[in-house]
């Protein structure tokens, strides 16, 4: 696993090729968010595992690349259909078919996994990652996982480094990191609520 080299003075945040915080958010259209934008801070975000370190993440990050791939590829195939995830979504369940639909409800609980883990573990300094990202996924994907997922993703959280070795590697600047990392969870926090109230909706289920 490769990390992205980080510039002087920067943040991994900076490396990225698109942040949640630019991802387009149509308020006037149902929330409905940018497919093309949305797809490449995801994949963005999995830079992320890289930077935890352990091979144990390799599974967390494939994951969720896989469920990217799926979208993306209902994207290809329809792209005019496909503008916005909403969009892509109930035009992929008028063929009968889910794949994409699907693979957009796993990435969006691999999403809120990372983003709840992230934000606790910047809330309370005095915090292991080992312990934000166990009770993140407690409360998002392992109710979904059967028994032979939950130990792979289980041994993740074991083998997450301590804070201070994991910190100095998002950027130099610890001030700039933290502050960089608090608006990119908000943003990614705000675009999974909006993912999760479409989702529980009719027209999103198959």
């Amino acid at each position: 696993m490769s990390t992205p080299t980080i510039p002087p003075g920067g943040t991994l945040l900076q490396t990225f090729k698109k942040s949640f915080v630019d991802v387009p958010i149509d308020a006037d259209n149902d929330n409905a968010i940018s497919t093309t934008e949305f797809l490449d801070a995801a994949e963005s975000l999995t830079t992320m595992f890289d930077v935890l370190g352990s091979v144990a993440f390799s599974p967390v990050k494939s994951d969720m690349l896989g469920n990217i791939k799926k979208i993306r590829e209902r994207q290809l195939a329809a792209p005019a259909e496909s503008e916005t995830l909403q969009a892509l979504v109930i035009n992929e369940l008028k063929t009968k078919k889910h794949t994409a639909t699907e693979g957009l409800l796993w990435l969006t609980r691999g999403l809120e996994f990372t983003c709840i883990a992230l934000s606790q573990n910047l809330a309370q300094e005095s915090e292991e990652l080992s312990a934000s990202f166990r009770n993140a996924y407690g409360s998002t994907l392992k109710p979904h996982h059967g028994i032979l997922i939950k130990p792979v993703f289980s041994a993740a959280m074991s083998a997450c480094p301590y804070r201070k070795d994991f910190y100095p590697k998002l950027g130099a600047d610890q001030d700039k990191v933290t502050s960089e990392l608090r608006t990119y969870l908000a943003a990614l926090e705000k675009i999974v609520g909006i993912l999760k109230g479409f989702q529980s909706r009719k027209e999103a289920k198959w």
